[in-house]
């Protein structure tokens, strides 16, 4: 039994795993890199002999594990997609917009081998997409079974046990253990593994000793009543699944609670719509911890989008905007929208996610109140007079927790993927510690481990 890495660096990226069992070959996710274009951006599917695959588990429909799906499964022909139905819907609607953005930057940059599949073909190999529930066991081949646990990271997201023989082989995928404001924890079984294959991205990130998501939330609510109180609107850029459907829920919390006055408008627009309605559609069948609670039919929105119909999304005062990107990459609506939002003081910059360091969301993260900043190549740079402040409701489960789940496992093997080297290398150094009989990898890209 091998393990590969077919991610092409060790960083969050182009997220994929080849498992070869006693008598099946699966991949693991099948990511888009988010800073590279091209060819550049797909996982080293090259590694792997055409219709060589048994089985393709796809962890969950975040664009970083899901964005090269289609051309994994144009190679590996015989090969199905196991995933949980939330995720296929939510994965097809994102790899359907993925074709539209990827056409687009075929006119405007040259990438001439973009797109890299189209929305027919795309329909075409969903026909091979075979949705599994949590906790219900199926088989692959006579030897091989797999099982899903939800990871609480967003709706629909899987860890997948992988029993082969006397072996058990755990992939995390992301994960989430805290209660969220909409999703609820993972619930990942607790018994021994042989092999954990475990997400690293907050390695080199501790929490706040003090933190409490209650209080976080607060602060957030106390940023959007200054902001209102001042005579200004609030922009909270996020991503278009999970972190959307979440502030939403802190909002309309906020309203039903009457710390926020039911009449504040509040605009949501780009992917985020199409996400929020699949959100809506399975609410009564996924774990949330407010399962009939619809957000497009429960809150008083607004919704818009730049280029197709229903009205665009224009500034107004007293008012809070829920716009994706939330790295306000650009051309996204967030990214547009603050081209004019930023420069008046009334207003307010809010947010609650991650922005890589070199994306507009990031440079504005690092710019000093006052000083300029350019969102975008195509238009010209803006002053910041707005404040700006961040929130940690991040969708990953700490260090500390991912440790701890680690040490109650006391795997013989780890294997520490979907991390920055320094991410990685601190939960090697915590386990080479606590677990001095446990075999502690981080996997070279391309190299083959024996399990």
């Amino acid at each position: 039994m091998f393990f590969q890495n077919l991610a092409r660096k060790n960083e969050i990226g182009a997220n994929c795993y080849l498992l070869e069992t006693s008598d099946s070959t699966i991949v693991l996710d099948s990511g888009m890199h988010p800073k590279e274009e091209g060819l550049d951006a797909l996982p080293a599917h090259h590694e792997i002999p055409p219709s060589s695959v048994d089985a393709i588990v796809l962890s969950h429909a975040h664009l970083d594990h899901t964005g090269t799906i289609p051309v994994l499964m144009r190679d590996q022909q015989d090969a199905p997609l196991y995933l949980t139905q939330a995720t296929a819907d939510l994965a097809k609607a994102l790899l359907h917009n993925s074709v539209n953005v990827m056409q687009h930057k075929r006119l405007e940059f040259g990438i001439t081998e973009y797109p890299l599949y189209g929305h027919r073909e795309l329909d075409r190999l969903a026909t091979r997409w075979e949705p599994q529930k949590y906790e219900a066991s199926w088989k692959i081949n006579r030897d091989t079974k797999l099982t899903f646990h939800d990871a609480g990271h967003i709706l629909g997201s899987a860890g997948v046990m992988v029993e082969s023989g006397e072996k058990r082989i755990f992939y995390t995928g992301d994960i989430q253990f805290e209660d969220q404001t909409l999703i609820t924890g993972a619930k990942f079984p607790q018994e021994h593994v042989d092999t954990l294959i475990v997400e690293t991205t907050r390695g080199a990130s501790p929490r706040a000793a003090d933190y409490d998501r209650d209080i976080e939330e607060q602060k957030l609510l106390d940023a959007i009543l200054a902001t209102l109180e001042r005579g200004g609107s609030a922009l909270i850029p996020v991503f278009a699944i999970g972190k959307t459907q979440e502030v939403l829920t802190m909002i309309h919390k906020f309203k039903q609670s009457g710390q926020l006055p039911d009449s504040t408008p509040v605009y949501m627009g780009g992917l985020s719509t199409k996400m929020t309605m699949i959100f809506d559609d399975l609410s009564d069948s996924t774990s949330r911890k407010v399962p009939d609670f619809k957000i497009l039919e429960d809150m008083d929105l607004q919704t818009g989008s730049k280029k197709h119909k229903g009205a665009p999304i224009t500034y107004r005062p007293g008012a809070i905007f829920c716009l994706s990107s939330g790295m306000m990459s650009e051309k996204t609506t967030s990214n547009i929208f603050a081209q004019t939002f930023i420069s008046n003081p009334k207003n307010s910059l809010l947010f609650v996610g991650y922005a890589d360091p070199a994306s507009p969301g990031g440079i504005i993260r690092q710019t000093t109140k006052g000083d300029i900043v350019k969102l975008s190549k195509d238009q010209p740079a803006v002053v910041l007079n707005c404040p700006v402040e961040v929130f940690d409701f991040s969708g990953h489960a700490t260090r500390d927790a991912i440790l701890d789940y680690i040490l109650k496992l006391s795997p013989q093997q780890v294997f520490l993927v979907h991390g920055d080297i320094e991410a990685s290398e601190w939960f090697q150094q915590q386990i080479t510690d606590r677990l001095p009989q446990t075999e502690c990898v981080i996997p070279l890209p391309g190299k083959k481990y024996s399990l």
